[in-house]
């Protein structure tokens, strides 16, 4: 029996113990990594910083290393050829796809061509379907009628691409997740 009390004891200790730090240990799981660069670009092109997070997070977990089977690399996994596009038109050097896998570049294009998506849904469940399925099919979609660009999260449920839908709802999880741990 008092053996019994003992473990019962020790339990309800370590459930105290998470539920008191449980915000902090939610913050293992979502962390800011690479802040300098996400809170500088993410300014600059007003856009939420926690968003951007958010985005990094479903994209490559932190991973400035990983590279996706379609090809796309870095943090933010750009596929070079939109990386060359953002760079040109917003005048930002870019030698190689390889720079894609630098912190700094990675996240200041991806911040910039999620701005660009931005400046032309002005929504972010249009903004991110469009960086996971591309803008072509988010036009498409629009112009079939099978997304409105007027109506923010039903659109979710309607995106065709099961990745995609998953995807949105993944980053729009956490990015509520991240405002609730730093807002």
């Amino acid at each position: 029996m008092k053996k019994a009390i003992i473990v019962i004891s020790s339990l309800l200790i370590i459930l105290m113990i998470f539920f008191l730090n449980y915000n902090n240990i939610r913050k293992l799981v979502y962390v800011r990594n690479y802040s300098e660069y996400v809170e500088k670009y993410a300014k600059e092109e007003n856009i939420d910083p926690l968003l951007c997070y958010a985005i990094i997070k479903a994209e490559s977990n932190f991973n400035p290393n990983a590279v996706s089977k379609s090809g796309a690399k870095g943090l933010m996994q750009l596929m070079d050829e939109t990386a060359k596009d953002v760079a040109t038109n917003a005048i930002i050097e870019y030698t190689s796809n390889e720079s894609l896998f630098e912190p700094e570049k990675n996240i200041q294009l991806g911040i910039k061509y999620y701005a660009q998506l931005k400046s032309i849904y002005n929504s972010d469940v249009l903004s991110l379907t469009a960086y996971n399925a591309g803008i072509g099919n988010v036009k498409k979609w629009i112009d079939e009628g099978i997304i409105d660009d007027k109506k923010e999260e039903e659109n979710i449920d309607k995106i065709p691409f099961e990745e995609t839908k998953n995807y949105v709802r993944k980053i729009l999880k956490d990015y509520n997740s991240y405002k609730e741990l730093y807002s």
